[in-house]
């Protein structure tokens, strides 16, 4: 097993450490062995447009569908024209 040593730890986020350990019944350093099993226990986030897509889709769909108004599409611009003596022609 390994050890690592946390220096420069707020005292707020101690007190809050010492204070969750206390209601779970461990020690703190049972306690921090916890948190951070379950932090890094969680799968990793989405890493594609389509696992975005799908993770997104999952949370609002228990709120109901919404209809948005498209705009209509406009024909597409001209191009700019850059032939002429002012572009070095």
């Amino acid at each position: 097993m390994a050890t690592m040593t946390i220096r420069n730890l707020d005292d707020d986020l101690k007190t809050r450490l010492r204070v969750q350990a206390a209601r779970h019944g461990r020690s703190m350093e049972e306690e921090a062995r916890c948190v951070l099993r379950e932090a890094l226990s969680v799968k990793p986030k989405a890493s594609s447009g389509a696992a975005w897509v799908a993770d997104i889709r999952a949370l609002v769909e228990p709120f109901g569908g919404i209809e948005l108004e498209l705009p209509p599409r406009e024909p597409a611009r001209e191009p700019p024209d850059f032939s002429g003596p002012e572009f070095g022609e």
